[in-house]
């Protein structure tokens, strides 16, 4: 299996914090350039590539958006991040829409794929309609900064990947960016096993390639153990879908 997660909007910095309409001007149509980049170099290399980039639907229509490629460079459809932060210096809802595409799965050579974007993790609700529309792997590509929501890190996805019985490709930036001194993006890109374990991770303050096997035969090993859709009642949850 060969299948390769980029960071969110991995080509620019992370530019939230400026509330500087110039960024607008970074957004590309996708598919555009920068995805048919990637296709080559995932036709190149049998490759699977996630690439999180700054979406240009319109004019003034712009999303924080992750194409999907199969390994023979097929452009397989994108995930638009659906929950929006703006507060603390991740002022996001200046620069993105809200994503209107639900929770797509895409079926790929190696393996069905999820993606749920940064902020996306701190909802269970999108992380199990991944599950149940059949996401054997689901990554999270992030920019996350010290301060209060890193102890979660390593507490959400594990708890998401437990609940719906399968992996999570968990991936942050490191280091400071100039000049807004957001804090330290605090890496500790990890994978985690449909059990909640981390089995890989990557270290808090450079940037690396992790690289790890999956057993996918895990999924459904653990999913004869703990029978949670089986056992899910969605007629009693009305209450999550109230405005």
């Amino acid at each position: 299996m060969q299948i390769l997660c980029l960071q969110e909007i991995f080509n620019t910095p992370y530019f939230c914090p400026s509330q500087d309409a110039k960024w607008y001007a970074t957004a590309e149509a996708v598919p555009g350039p920068t995805v048919e980049l990637m296709q080559e170099y995932a036709k190149k290399y049998q490759m699977v590539i996630i690439v999180p980039i700054y979406e240009k639907e319109q004019a003034g229509v712009l999303y924080n958006t992750a194409a999907v490629i199969d390994a023979d460079g097929t452009y397989l459809g994108k995930y638009r991040k659906n929950h929006i932060p703006h507060t603390s210096g991740f002022w996001e809802k200046y620069f993105f829409k809200p994503g209107n595409l639900g929770y797509p799965v895409f079926e790929t050579r190696y393996a069905k794929i999820g993606v749920y974007i940064c902020y996306d993790r701190h909802f269970p609700d999108g992380a199990r309609c991944l599950g149940l529309n059949g996401a054997e792997i689901v990554y999270n590509p992030s920019a996350t900064v010290a301060g209060l929501s890193q102890y979660l890190w390593k507490l959400e996805q594990p708890a998401h990947a437990a609940a719906n019985g399968y992996f999570m490709g968990c991936i942050n930036r490191v280091g400071t960016e100039q000049p807004w001194n957001l804090g330290k993006f605090y890496g500790s890109s990890y994978f985690v096993d449909p059990r909640g374990q981390i089995f890989a991770q990557a270290s808090e303050d450079q940037d690396e390639l992790l690289i790890a096997e999956f057993d996918l035969d895990m999924i459904d090993k653990v999913r004869s153990t703990w029978q949670f859709f089986r056992d899910r009642r969605p007629e009693t949850y009305g209450k999550i879908t109230e405005l």
